[in-house]
């Protein structure tokens, strides 16, 4: 499985966790450097990001994807965007949250969002 990590890098302890809950190992991890100019078009930045990514046509169409995305919210949204255009479907998603009380902020891997199935229940209540 890979990841596409659009975020900070994980710790061994979270990456731990991250096969855990997907029930596997994670065998490449590509962590893509986030930076958004927010006076810049959104789009290009996208698809630079999905670039990146260095995937082939046919790793991006074959290969089991997690996706860590960026924090900010309208460049995640656009991010799954393309990376559903390239795959034909939507990935899966790591999401992440605060550990309560941690000092310095910390965070742990919450749950993998199976955003494909997500749209599939969704059409039902159309």
């Amino acid at each position: 499985m890979f990841l596409l990590n659009f975020s900070h890098p994980l710790t061994p302890p979270q990456r731990a966790r991250l096969e855990e809950l997907a029930a596997q190992e994670v065998t490449r991890v590509i962590e893509v450097k986030t930076q958004i100019d927010t006076q810049a078009e959104l789009a290009p930045q996208v698809v630079a990001l999905a670039d990146a990514c260095a995937l082939s046509p046919q790793e991006w169409q074959s290969e089991q994807i997690l996706v860590l995305p960026p924090a900010l919210n309208f460049a995640a949204v656009a991010l799954m965007a393309e990376l559903h255009g390239r795959m034909g479907y939507f990935p899966a998603m790591v999401r992440t949250r605060p550990i309560p009380n941690a000092l310095p902020p910390q965070y742990e891997i919450a749950e993998i969002v199976n955003l494909q199935g997500m749209r599939e229940r969704a059409r039902g209540r159309r």
